[in-house]
């Protein structure tokens, strides 16, 4: 039975990664924050919360990490945790650098002072798009992995930290090591700081009338967004393929923050018009307009593709949603989310 150890398996990738891995076989652990709550919501909805072996550690601490891959002694190491909102990143950028972009060299050393490399442990890093900022597209006007990192934010300076560590020490150590370069990839696991599930969210409360209005920032900002189940299969795959290299995972569309507002709303009979109110407190200091991926390679070399479109994950988003606000009204347990820790008022 292979062996896999998590980062951030609490997270929206985490929880869908381990899912995948107990589906394939693997024996599945995962390290969680020393937090007073641990936030395992993710993995009860997934109903894996059993399955898993849970271990308490810091990804920014060297000792604890290689404690962990010591007592875990893993196959292969999924490095997920981070600080991954972008906005986020600017109020904090030096514990967004430490958690984001030195935790991979944290771990990293510890893989190789534990034998990693004689071993055969594969270590895979989650890259961002965000890394590539506003750089300058292929012939085919889309991202691919020969494009330049040109990060407009702390969180994307700290995620290409994060990828050159990855790369050093597969060169200089021969470790298998890979990142993967994923676009946006979102899903009714995804934390209420993220703009789509703000919006899948508001938009059932709104319907349940628990809500009056949708505050937004840059409604025009382009991203490629696909279902994040998906996408964990490709990191999977990456570290199957005979020979280490870093992989750009996308849906090849770009869709505005306004067109998820807009097919969101629609979803239950509303137009978004009547709710949105573009707030420019919302605004990051700098944004990145667009940023649309080239999956070719990654289809290819491993014989990945987006399956789910832009519209149906819309709807799987919106309807979680509504389904949780409707089974909280009726006194039903729901998993622990943020919303539901929060007073909720219904209008009269």
């Amino acid at each position: 039975m292979p062996r896999a150890l998590i980062t951030g398996i609490t997270g929206q990738d985490g929880a869908w990664l381990a899912r995948f891995l107990l589906n394939k076989g693997y024996e599945v652990w995962g390290v969680y924050r020393r937090l007073s709550t641990p936030n395992f919501w993710r993995l009860q909805a997934l109903g894996i919360v059993d399955r898993v072996r849970l271990m308490q550690g810091d990804v920014t601490d060297f000792a604890s990490m290689l404690q962990v891959i010591r007592t875990v002694e893993p196959d292969e190491v999924y490095h997920l945790a981070a600080q991954s909102h972008v906005a986020a990143s600017f109020e904090s950028p030096l514990a967004t650098l430490e958690a984001t972009g030195v935790s991979a060299a944290v771990i990293l050393e510890a893989i190789r002072l534990s034998g990693g490399r004689e071993k055969g442990v594969k270590f895979y890093f989650a890259g961002s798009s965000e890394m590539f900022g506003n750089t300058t597209p292929n012939a085919r006007g889309k991202i691919d992995e020969t494009c330049p990192f040109k990060p407009a934010s702390p969180y994307a300076a700290a995620k290409v930290l994060g990828c050159h560590l990855t790369r050093i020490y597969k060169e200089a150590y021969g470790l298998h090591a890979v990142c993967g370069i994923l676009f946006n990839h979102e899903s009714e696991l995804r934390g209420l700081e993220f703009v789509t599930r703000k919006i899948s969210n508001a938009v059932a409360k709104i319907k349940l009338g628990l809500q009056d209005k949708l505050r937004l920032g840059n409604s025009e900002a382009r991203r490629d967004w696909g279902y994040a189940p998906e996408y964990v299969e490709a990191m999977w795959l990456m570290l199957q393929a005979d020979k280490p290299d870093d992989y750009v995972i996308a849906t090849g569309e770009a869709h505005s923050v306004r067109e998820f507002a807009e097919l969101a709303f629609a979803e239950v009979g509303l137009n978004w018009e009547d709710y949105v109110v573009v707030d420019k407190a919302f605004f990051r200091p700098k944004d990145v307009q667009i940023l649309v991926g080239d999956y070719s390679k990654a289809e290819q070399e491993l014989g990945w593709r987006p399956r789910t479109k832009f519209k149906e994950l819309v709807r799987i988003m919106v309807r979680a949603d509504l389904e949780r606000w409707q089974r909280w009204l009726r006194g039903e347990p729901v998993p622990f989310d943020a919303p539901f820790a929060e007073p909720v008022h219904v209008k009269k």
